[in-house]
């Protein structure tokens, strides 16, 4: 292992016996993130995205494929030393409400890492809370407060807030401004950036809006249908996509790239079944840029340029 890499993931796949058949979730995929940078993950609902940080995070064992944290391949580890471990993944949801129990005062819920990891004095559980609110951009008299007194924006900076109070050493956000309005997207966003690079926490920020994915990560995978289709850096994202899943995303994200003189219609239609994606390119009958070879045959992820990787024959 690279020892700049803080996560490796090798081949990693999943998949679920439906019936007789077998739905394949998370298709061999592989991933490095180095320690103090932040991976996008980026695709549309259905696309496995869920599904793999599931895996990462233990809560769905992988069909094949190995994960590591620092040379660790953690999902083995047993008893004690597991949960010692977990203290270095934290997760941030979507729904921050369902994450809180509803008669716990905020200053309980934030301590509450601490004293279960740590085993410290109550009232430095509480006073590190406070300290983590404003960290936050929360007043320090939140600790008071209770769930249902708060916005959903103030619950996920709490949320955020309870997650880095271990100091971990990989955060992963799973569509983490999914379910808030935009103004207030931008500031979690913004929160979440500036958290991570002042306490040199790596990310993996997960959602289905490329251009709020893309303003916060150093690289960006884009997934569709369990697997990746492309991977490059931020600047590359913003500059020259070359799958054609990853042009439509871009339009969807950012009006001012949409040329009318060489429209892109390459959304149209469903996704396929993951029962039954078929030989070639799963993007190919979506994709008004397919050829002969598209249908018969799948595209492998291939380096086109340093650090940008694309699975795609055109």
């Amino acid at each position: 292992m690279s020892q700049e890499n803080l996560l490796e993931i090798k081949e990693l796949t999943k998949y679920f016996k439906v019936k007789k058949e077998k739905l394949t979730a998370v298709d061999n995929i592989s991933l490095s993130i180095k320690k103090g940078q932040c991976l996008g993950i980026v695709g549309e609902s259905g696309c496995g995205k869920s599904t793999l940080v599931k895996m990462i995070v233990g809560s769905l064992k992988p069909s094949g494929g190995t994960i590591r944290l620092e040379g660790i391949e953690y999902l083995n580890l047993k008893g004690k030393e597991k949960r010692d471990f977990w203290r270095n993944i934290q997760m941030v949801f979507q729904d921050p409400i369902s994450s809180f129990p509803p008669r716990m005062k905020i200053g309980n819920y934030l301590a509450e890492p601490r004293l279960n990891y740590d085993k410290i004095k109550k009232k430095d559980a509480i006073s590190q809370a406070k300290e983590l609110l404003e960290m936050v951009g929360l007043k320090k008299d939140f600790i008071n407060r209770y769930p249902h007194e708060l916005s959903g924006g103030q619950l996920q900076r709490v949320a955020i807030a309870r997650a880095i109070s271990v100091s971990p050493k990989l955060l992963i956000c799973d569509e983490a401004t999914g379910a808030l309005d935009v103004t207030i997207q931008n500031k979690i966003v913004e929160l979440i950036d500036k958290l991570i690079h002042k306490e040199k926490i790596s990310c993996i920020f997960i959602g289905h809006d490329l251009a709020v994915v893309g303003s916060i990560s150093d690289n960006v995978a884009v997934m569709y249908l369990g697997r990746i289709v492309e991977y490059m850096n931020s600047q590359m994202l913003e500059k020259n996509p070359l799958h054609p899943y990853t042009k439509a995303l871009r339009e969807a994200a950012f009006d001012v790239y949409c040329n009318q003189e060489d429209e892109l219609k390459v959304l149209e239609g469903d996704p396929p079944s993951p029962l039954n994606i078929g030989e070639g390119c799963a993007f190919a009958k979506r994709c008004s840029f397919a050829k002969e070879q598209c249908f018969k045959e799948r595209p492998q992820l291939k380096e086109v340029e340093k650090g940008h990787f694309v699975a795609c024959f055109i």
